[in-house]
């Protein structure tokens, strides 16, 4: 990153926090709206434990967390008048600073319920983004992050705390620009949007640079995808021996990382954390991390990690497979193992048998299911077995006879295919039975051309 990357007092470019966390944790107040006639996978109080915890992943001090009965949304507060009241009241007894809708809000919305209540007020996206901007760790989830951020905020300029606002000496929690720098900042943060998009097509395009080499290597790439905090950190490191963050926190992960996986007949893959999903995932956000999430695109196999002990684990994968529809990911392309995580937490009966892993099903069309403890290594051997099998039927396997002189062969063979047998035709030359999967199976049909005996 180059010095002028970062602004004079040496913080990053990009919108400001919503959430002033250099004092003391802001108090707030939790909203969840529950809307008459409008069904969902998740269950109220699934959503209320959730949204809690999206709210404790950048440390408020929660006052109180309520679901309120919503009969119609109103276009002013998206709430009723009465409600409205009462949280108003709640709001200055107890000096609260931050109230929190679980919920999409309008600007208006926003803007009014702020007058009523006279505290910051923010929405479930706002939120999302503002564990996202406090999560992101590379140069390049900071981009992505900031362009959701200036997208959503488009609308918004009156409440904004952009980048904007500082460069012209803004400050204060509920403070915001005048009208009469409205359309310079307009102009201004669409001037600064362009200039992400620029920036983050690089990175697409530097991706797909790196695509074509990796394309060109030995190594088949299985991809963990899940809803946030399903345990696919715990399980990478599990398997990988990695030290990746991993805490019982929403969106503990958001990053991309890799690592090399060895599987039981020692053929070799690339292993790929991924940012975790959620309900109403922004748009926008899902879009902005479509560059790291292109690892889930070119995958060879999904493992779907699901925490198969949260009550609600059936929506959450749902909403999993939502987003990875968003994405253009389809089963049928793909394969995708479910892995059915924290089977350590589930009750058992008296003959070991876990009545609710009994009764869960797959979320869609899958190769396998495997349960596992990531935290007790329960189940992670059939895991390794089942990503091997998948592979596996992918590939074909040939008899190819090859001289014992022949030693940058046989070195090619075990970096590009996986060796399941090999025995002496004579002094001179090995038979060796090899499984090739469809990204390597021209080159391996051109170098070996005349020695193939035929498929075994």
């Amino acid at each position: 990153m180059t010095g002028d990357d970062n602004d004079a007092d040496g913080r990053k470019p990009g919108p400001q926090p919503f959430v002033d966390r250099r004092a003391a944790p802001t108090r707030a107040a939790l909203v969840i709206p529950e809307i008459r006639g409008q069904a969902s996978g998740h269950g109220v109080q699934s959503r209320k434990a959730e949204f809690e915890g999206l709210a404790g992943a950048i440390g408020l001090d929660i006052a109180f967390s309520e679901i309120v009965k919503v009969r119609e949304v109103r276009p002013a507060t998206f709430l009723g008048g009465g409600h409205v009241a009462e949280l108003a009241k709640r709001v200055e007894d107890g000096a609260i600073e931050l109230v929190v809708v679980d919920a999409a809000l309008s600007p208006i919305q926003q803007r009014n319920l702020e007058r009523e209540t006279g505290a910051k007020v923010l929405d479930r996206t706002a939120l999302i983004l503002e564990i996202f901007g406090e999560r992101a760790a590379t140069r390049e989830g900071v981009l992505q992050v900031e362009l959701a951020h200036l997208n959503y905020q488009k609308s918004r300029l009156v409440r904004s705390w952009t980048h904007l606002e500082r460069q012209r000496g803004g400050f204060g929690f509920l403070g915001g620009p005048g009208e009469t720098q409205i359309e310079s900042d307009r102009r201004l943060l669409q001037d600064r949007i362009k200039l992400l998009e620029e920036r983050i097509e690089k990175v697409r395009q530097t991706r797909e640079q790196q695509k074509g080499r990796r394309d060109a290597a030995p190594y088949q790439v299985v991809a963990l995808v899940g809803y946030t905090n399903a345990g696919k950190s715990s399980l990478f490191n599990a398997l990988t021996g990695a030290k990746v963050f991993a805490e019982n926190l929403l969106f503990a992960t958001l990053d991309t990382t890799v690592r090399k996986l060895t599987l039981p007949h020692g053929r070799e893959v690339m292993l790929s954390d991924t940012v975790g999903f959620v309900a109403d995932l922004p748009h926008d956000l899902v879009a902005a991390f479509r560059a790291t999430l292109e690892e889930v695109l070119e995958a060879d196999v999904i493992l779907h990690v699901r925490d198969i002990s949260n009550p609600d684990h059936a929506a959450q994968a749902a909403d999993v497979l939502q987003v990875l529809a968003e994405l253009g990911v389809a089963a049928d392309k793909v394969p995708v193992i479910e892995v059915w995580n924290k089977i350590d937490l589930l009750e058992r009966g008296a003959d070991g048998v876990s009545p609710a892993l009994a009764a869960a099903t797959p979320a869609g069309r899958v190769a396998a299911t495997v349960p596992v403890s990531a935290r007790t290594g329960e189940g992670l051997d059939k895991l390794l077995a089942a990503i091997e099998a998948t592979l596996a039927a992918t590939s074909r396997t040939f008899r190819v006879r090859i001289a014992h002189a022949d030693g940058a062969d046989v070195g090619w063979l075990y970096g590009h295919a996986e060796v399941v047998g090999k025995e002496d035709v004579d002094e001179q030359a090995q038979m060796f039975e090899v499984r090739v999967d469809p990204r390597h199976k021209a080159a391996f049909t051109r170098r070996f051309r005349g020695r193939i005996t035929g498929s075994a």
